[in-house]
């Protein structure tokens, strides 16, 4: 393995991802650390609303200001070639421009020929990273024309990055920046109108801050027993649990499978938990000895879409999910097939891996399946 490739710079940057949760100043130093890893010359971050064909980039790491001004101001979505098949395509799946057209067809291209060939680049690599209702995350590393293609090694590594930059902002969108900073101490939760809890590797509530208080006397969607944090909804109780058993081994799989976790049990209003690892790190440290931090958001437009609660919770493979949520609704095998385009055998492998993952043995038990999960699989 490339040694700017390996595991150990893979979770240093992960650890400075989160880091930027709670000091939003970091994000130019994460996106330099990811630039120099795949060799590229630049990286981007950027949101942008899914009613609108524009973004904004959130983050770059240095580049010439004014040719940036430049590409988010005059090129949109179907401007710029490999962009669109990112942000049509799956979550945590990077989109080499060079994997969708030639060269020869890249460099006919009027975007190529006016921004990147007078710049000396050559092709990007884009990742999204957040798919909600509202927006879209996508992350973008562009190399310079004197390298290679972007190889399989270094695509594998920013897919390994994606949901740990979803899951960090995420939770940043639920803190009010304008209190929390590099010196977040406990005492400034409590000025969090979202709930937060801080917990041991086991579960174990160490702090919880007044709005959590608050969520915990309802008795949902999250509550305390025995001083363990639970939840209202028994479908992700052990999941919950076991992500803050990752986030407090630093495992680096921690956020591999989806954006967030449906805690709110059937016929309730959409409840997300993300869960942020408190480890090694100068923002983190003030938590100590919690192991994670557990945020609740109750927004709908904070609610990870279907397919990812899916995913999340079985370890499904995006098209695995994807069958899953159509059988889940009661949809026969060969009306699935038709509305997502496979053939009909080819949905029946993916059938049989969703029950080995799901310890279920026929379509009736997944239905029920899909209906204990309840609120946010049904919204779309």
């Amino acid at each position: 393995m490339v040694e700017r490739l390996s595991s150990e710079v893979l979770s240093s940057i992960i650890g400075d991802i989160y880091d930027c949760v709670l000091n939003p100043e970091g994000w130019a130093g994460v996106m330099i650390r990811i630039t120099e890893a795949v060799d590229a010359a630049y990286t981007t971050v950027a949101l942008a609303s899914t009613a609108g064909n524009h973004g904004r980039f959130a983050a770059q790491s240095p580049w010439d200001p004014v040719q940036m001004r430049v590409l988010q101001e005059d090129y949109d979505f179907d401007a710029i070639p490999g962009l669109k098949a990112a942000v049509v395509g799956d979550i945590d799946t990077p989109v080499a421009t060079l994997s969708h057209m030639s060269e020869a067809e890249l460099q006919q291209t009027p975007f190529f020929q006016n921004w990147a060939k007078p710049q000396g680049l050559r092709e990007a690599c884009i990742t999204k990273f957040v798919h909600t209702p509202d927006r879209i995350g996508l992350m973008g590393c562009t190399t310079r024309a004197d390298r290679g293609i972007i190889s399989a090694e270094e695509q594998r590594f920013l897919a390994l990055l994606s949901p740990h930059l979803r899951r960090a902002s995420l939770i940043g969108d639920l803190l009010d920046q304008a209190r929390v900073t590099a010196d977040l101490y406990r005492q400034a939760l409590d000025h969090l109108a979202v709930p937060v809890v801080l917990t041991g590797a086991n579960g174990a509530i160490l702090h919880a801050n007044g709005a959590a208080e608050r969520m915990f006397s309802l008795q949902g969607p999250i509550f305390s027993r025995n001083g363990l944090l639970q939840v209202q909804n028994s479908a992700v109780a052990r999941a919950l649990l076991d992500a803050i058993a990752s986030a407090a081994s630093a495992d680096a799989s921690l956020g591999s499978r989806g954006i967030g976790l449906p805690i709110s049990a059937p016929g309730q209003p959409p409840a997300v938990a993300y869960i942020l690892p408190l480890t090694e790190g100068t923002a983190r440290a003030a938590f100590r000895p919690a192991c994670a931090a557990v945020f609740v958001s109750t927004t709908t437009s904070s609610s990870p879409l279907p397919e990812a609660v899916l995913a999340t919770l079985f370890d499904l493979t995006p098209a695995e999910a994807r069958v899953l949520l159509r059988i889940g609704s009661g949809l026969s095998a060969s009306k699935s097939a038709l509305a997502l385009g496979v053939g009909e055998n080819t949905l029946k492998t993916h059938l049989n891996r969703i029950f080995a993952k799901t310890g279920t043995r026929r379509q009736a038990d997944l239905v029920k399946l899909v209906s204990d999960i309840g609120t946010p699989l049904a919204a779309q």
